[in-house]
């Protein structure tokens, strides 16, 4: 991955992938969500950059921030905010 842009990789069914929307929606900035449930490409491409299996699985530029816990623990620690600052 080599851009400045925030990607959620997600499924339609996934409450945590729901969460993890609104949360980044919540600080204003504008985000890609790419299905990984309807594209089988997209599901394996997530897996090898990630080396994981469940989404949501959250990129800020560069940064692999993880799934929701992640996101939600660098939201309370600030981090959050330092990252999006960089896209």
């Amino acid at each position: 991955m080599s851009s400045n842009i925030i990607k959620v990789y997600s499924a339609r069914l996934c409450g945590y992938c729901r969460a993890a929307e609104r949360l980044l929606a919540s600080k204003g900035v504008s985000f890609e969500v790419i299905k990984v449930d309807e594209d089988p490409e997209q599901f394996e491409y997530m897996m090898k950059i990630t080396g994981r299996q469940t989404v949501p699985q959250i990129f800020i530029g560069d940064h692999h921030v993880g799934g929701f816990d992640d996101l939600s623990e660098i939201n309370q620690s600030g981090e959050l905010e330092e990252l999006l600052a960089t896209v």
